[in-house]
This record gives structure tokens, C-alpha cells and sequence, in this order.
């Protein structure tokens, strides 16, 4: 182990002495799984030998469970049969079968086991887990902040696991998100009550905190704020721990962040100006105008990225606004209709990447939000600009139990050039430092959505430990658009 790895877990240990919970919030690519995987293997070792030594109930063998995204159920799996083989026995849940599920139960009612299985599992055998009696030795939740919602039916489900467990970890490079409000969340699963009431948390912290932030002008606003955070800090601080990757990895080389912008297309500049006049008429009501709104945004987001996302090929009305606004014979799969797509070709061909007389250097993740884009990226660009790239594909249709597969494919094979991906599914929980290059062809619009777990946790797949090359960065960006303007929001937030 690297030494800031082996301090993490010198910290687990600490917790598991004094019988306490915490968060292990490392930077991406650090090690979290690693560290888990040690502190949990150390705690049922030493569990065997009392248990041998004294036969006290105590001490008796108790299953562990992890719960983490689907993608990440055969990661987890993988790397406990690689690390601790000898000391854990992992065992992955997905089917629904009922007769699994029952002799599962007996399973683990007398092992100490390590359980591994989705947040959307657990929801669904939520029941037959509680009324099976079982008491777990670790209940390890990765990528918890997907609890941070204290409403949401997964986050309940999870809580109610936390209850009958030993010790409780929340594995997370982003614990908040959007508000404080989120940690209150997630220390309410740690240790219940520890925060007070969601209710006495808003009014003591949060609010605070908020107003702090919204209006800086107002002295009493400031200092009341500046004391809750000093509090929050002071309560929170000693159950989390986070070492940033400048903090701890001198060896890993550089990230180059390049944003690119790019003006629209003629058709797509047409369609543009088309869909915000549209918007901008009124009518329908509040509610008809707040949908309308989202309408609008929804169509100017397709639209900067291809305008064949908003225009149908067969249709012949379609047909005629291509040849006006572009002339005619241009077929609607030519990749100069969209700006984006003609700059992701320069760039694959200057990485020398279905060049043929070529052996390209650079390997490239592109990740896009929309499987339609990724469709379009495949026929119109791969298939008929490049058809020499090599290229594998990983989005929301592909089976889970495949997608540790393509990744590991991907890390091995530096013949495959290429990953397409969707953030939804590559933003969460993989290791793809096969890669040197990251191109994001489209961005989350919404500004309050957390920009760590698209954006920046896609582009890290590739920017972590084993990671030797620059990892290059390029986010695809139109000129005068509400796009360019929404990421200048992000960055103001991040």
C-alpha cells in the first residue's frame, strides 16, 4: 500500500475500536476500494481468531455487505478475489428467483460472507433481508452520496440495513453535492440522531449557512453563518476523511483541462433561432410555461449537438429545411451539419486514430448524455470517416454484468482505440486509465446538479493511480449559446 492508503485504513481501524462510523471521501481514484477491502478483511480475521479463542456469541462469524452501483457489483468482486482471497468470500446478488434468494438467507446466517449488491437490490429484497434475522458485520454503502436525497425510497431502504449492522462506512469522493442538507442525509444512516432532527439541521445549519452564502453584504449574516459552519465543522470533521490527489500523488502525471468552442453550423444556427423564438411565446399558464420552458431547453440542447436530434431524415418537411438552409444533396448524415461532431474528428484523426497509415499513441474515452448522440458518433463519424478506429461502447442498454468486462477489455487491449460512453453510466465507480484522452461532446445544462459526479468523475476514470500519461481533457463547447453560458455557471460553482 501507498502510505496515505495505509493511514486510511490506520483510521478505520480507529473507528472500528471505538465502535464509531465515518466517511471515507478520498479524491477519485485514490484507493477507497482498496482500503475498504483491508479494514473489513483485518476485522474479520481478527473476529475468527476470538471467536476460536472464546466462543462467545460476540464473536461469531457476521456477513458484511456492500451496496454500490450496478457497474460497480463485479468490480467490487474482482478486486476482493484479487486482494483478499483468503480471507473474504464474496458473493454477488442480482436474480429475483425467490428460491435463490431463500437458500442465500441460510447462507449467510453462518458465514461471514461479504455480500455484494446494487442499491436497486436491495430496495427490491429490502424485506427478505430484515426478516431474515441477519445482523452484518459492515454495511459499506459505495458512492453513498446517492442516499442524499432523505426522502428517496433507496435512501429508507439502506437505513433500515444500517440499523441491524456493526459498523457503517459511506464510501464518497462528493458527500455534498447540491446543500448541506445532503450530509445531514448521510450522517442520519452513520449515526442516527447525531445531527438532530432534518427539521433542526435546516434551521441550525443549513439555513445559516445558505443565507451566508446568498447575502454577503449583511454583517449578522456573515458571522451567524461563519458559527453554524465552524459547528458543523467541529461535529462533522472527526467521521470524515479526504486526501486530494495533489495532497498524496506526486507520481501521477498532469490533467489538462481544454475547453473548445466552437460556432454553429448554418443549419444548426437555424434551428436555434427557430427554437428560442418559439419559447419565447406566451401562453398556457404558470405550469404551461414552466413546461414549455423545459421544452424549449431540452430542444436547444439537442440541437447544438446534432441537428438530426430534432429533425426526422424520413420526413420530407425535414428534408426541405436541410437542402434550404445547407443546399441540396447534403444528406442528413454528413457530419458537417453539427460543429461538434466535425471537431471530435479532428481531434481523433490528430491522436492518429483511424488513420491507417498511423499506429495511434492516444487512447480516448467520449462521453456524451444521450445514447442518440452515441448512435450518431458511431454511424455517421466511426463507421464512415474512420472505419480503420476500433472502438468499444458501454451505455445504459448494456447488460451490468458486461460493463466490468468492457472496461477491463479496454484496459488490456491497447489495440481498441476508442470507449463511447455515457457519463450516466461511465461518470460512476470505474477504472479506465487505459485511456489518455477524455472528450466530452455534451454537458449537464442544470447548474444545481452536482458537476463531481458527471462531469469531473467521468474524467477521472482515466486521471487515477496506475494512470502514466498527461491525460488530456476536451470539453466540446458552442459559441453564443446557453450551453457556453451554463458552463460558465458550473465553473463558478465547482
Amino acid at each position: 500500500m501507498r502510505r496515505y492508503q495505509q493511514e486510511g485504513v490506520n483510521w478505520l481501524g480507529f473507528l472500528l475500536k471505538y465502535q464509531l462510523h465515518g466517511i471515507l471521501c478520498d479524491d477519485m481514484g485514490l484507493g477507497k476500494t482498496l482500503q475498504t477491502i483491508a479494514a473489513i478483511a483485518c476485522d474479520t480475521h481478527l473476529r475468527r481468531e476470538r471467536y476460536k479463542r472464546t466462543g462467545e456469541e460476540r464473536d461469531r462469524p457476521l456477513p458484511s455487505l456492500i451496496v454500490c452501483p450496478p457497474t460497480l457489483v463485479d468490480h467490487w468482486q474482482h478486486e476482493i478475489l484479487q486482494f483478499c482471497n483468503e480471507t473474504l468470500v464474496p458473493i454477488t446478488l442480482r436474480s429475483k428467483e425467490v428460491k435463490e434468494r431463500a437458500s442465500l438467507r441460510e447462507e449467510l446466517l453462518s458465514s461471514d460472507k461479504v455480500l455484494i449488491l446494487s442499491y436497486d437490490s436491495l430496495r427490491l429484497h429490502l424485506l427478505h433481508l430484515l426478516n431474515s434475522s441477519i445482523s452484518w458485520n459492515f454495511a459499506v454503502l459505495d458512492e453513498g452520496h446517492i442516499i442524499k436525497n432523505p426522502s428517496s425510497k433507496i435512501t429508507a431502504a439502506v437505513k433500515s440495513i444500517g440499523l441491524c449492522s456493526l459498523h457503517r462506512l459511506i464510501l464518497t469522493g462528493t458527500p455534498i453535492q447540491n446543500n448541506v442538507l445532503e450530509l445531514w442525509s448521510l450522517f442520519d444512516f452513520l449515526m442516527p440522531g447525531f445531527l438532530g432532527s432534518a427539521q433542526h439541521f435546516q434551521l441550525h445549519y443549513a439555513r445559516p449557512i445558505l443565507d451566508d452564502r446568498e447575502r454577503k453584504e449583511e454583517a449578522k449574516v456573515i458571522e451567524a453563518g461563519d458559527r453554524a459552519l465552524d459547528r458543523l465543522h467541529r461535529q462533522v470533521l472527526p467521521f470524515m476523511l479526504r486526501r486530494t490527489k495533489e495532497e498524496v500523488l506526486q507520481d501521477l502525471p498532469p490533467k489538462i483541462i481544454q475547453d473548445i468552442l466552437l460556432p454553429l453550423t448554418p443549419l444548426q444556427s437555424h434551428l436555434y433561432r427557430l427554437a428560442v423564438r418559439k419559447g419565447g411565446e406566451g401562453g398556457g399558464g404558470a405550469q404551461g410555461e414552466k413546461s414549455k420552458t423545459l421544452q424549449t431547453l431540452t430542444q436547444l440542447k439537442k440541437i447544438v449537438n446534432h441537428p438530426m436530434l430534432v429533425l426526422d431524415a424520413e420526413q420530407e418537411e425535414d428534408k426541405q429545411v436541410i437542402a434550404q438552409v445547407c443546399g441540396p444533396g447534403v444528406s442528413p448524415h454528413d457530419i458537417n451539419l453539427s460543429a461538434k461532431l466535425l471537431a471530435l474528428h479532428e481531434l481523433l484523426v490528430d491522436c492518429g486514430i483511424g488513420v491507417e497509415e498511423e499506429q495511434s499513441s492516444s487512447r480516448v474515452l467520449i462521453f456524451a448524455q444521450m445514447r442518440s448522440m452515441l448512435d450518431i458518433i458511431q454511424r455517421d463519424l466511426l463507421e464512415k470517416k474512420l472505419p480503420a478506429a476500433t472502438y468499444l461502447r458501454m451505455d445504459g442498454t448494456t447488460p451490468v454484468h458486461q460493463r466490468f468486462e468492457i472496461q477491463k477489455a479496454f484496459n488490456s487491449d491497447p489495440t481498441i482505440d476508442l470507449l463511447l460512453l455515457t457519463t450516466h453510466v461511465g461518470g460512476l465507480g470505474l477504472t479506465l486509465t487505459g485511456a489518455d484522452t477524455v472528450i466530452f461532446i455534451e454537458h449537464d445544462w442544470n447548474p444545481m446538479k452536482d458537476l463531481q459526479a458527471t462531469l469531473l468523475q467521468a474524467m477521472d476514470r482515466a486521471h487515477r493511480i496506475g494512470q502514466t500519461k498527461t491525460v488530456n481533457v476536451f470539453r466540446l463547447i458552442t459559441k453564443g449559446t446557453l450551453e457556453e453560458k451554463i458552463m460558465g455557471l458550473q465553473r463558478f460553482k465547482l
